[in-house]
């Protein structure tokens, strides 16, 4: 119960926060969804930097956090691996629309 109301005050203390990523997400959903399918390989590759960056942020807050501040540090993990996996499958799909121009012998 001292968790739950702990997260709470946390929300409330950074509302205006959630209220910036809220909207991100709305309009991510809007810019990219109008992208032509012709633009989705080069979109691609700006994820790839973007999600390097979330690497990065993922493995400051994994290094600054407590060792008892296990949301902390559960959420930087999540945020490695999954960034990890984003930046590999974004390279994999590029290499794989790359080989599609290549001549072939």
């Amino acid at each position: 119960m001292e968790l739950i109301q702990h997260i709470l005050r946390g929300v409330t203390n950074h509302q205006e926060m959630f209220y910036i990523v809220i909207l991100m997400i709305f309009l991510g959903i809007e810019v990219i969804g109008r992208v032509p399918s012709v633009l989705h390989t080069p979109l691609m590759s700006g994820a790839n930097a973007i999600h390097g960056v979330v690497i990065i942020g993922a493995i400051i807050v994994m290094g600054s956090a407590h060792s008892d501040n296990y949301i902390a540090l559960i959420l930087g993990f999540l945020a490695v691996i999954l960034g990890t996996l984003n930046v590999v499958g974004g390279f994999v799909v590029t290499d794989r629309m790359l080989e599609m121009f290549k001549k072939k012998k």
